[in-house]
């Protein structure tokens, strides 16, 4: 189901194990919208404390 470089593969495979009846499909997306979610926040930290450190 997974490519090797996919990122969200593991976290798509763990949910599907931890989860009956999600359909892998629903289980990708979820771990996608997640995975983005996580990022913006890691990224607007990441511009905050270079805002903090530029004044």
């Amino acid at each position: 189901m997974s490519e090797p470089d996919d990122p969200l593969a593991p976290w798509t495979d763990r949910l599907l194990r931890l989860c009956d009846g999600v359909a892998p499909e629903a289980a990708r997306s979820f771990v996608h919208d997640l995975y983005v979610r996580a990022q913006a926040d890691i990224d607007k930290e990441r511009a905050e404390a270079e805002f903090e450190r530029e004044e």
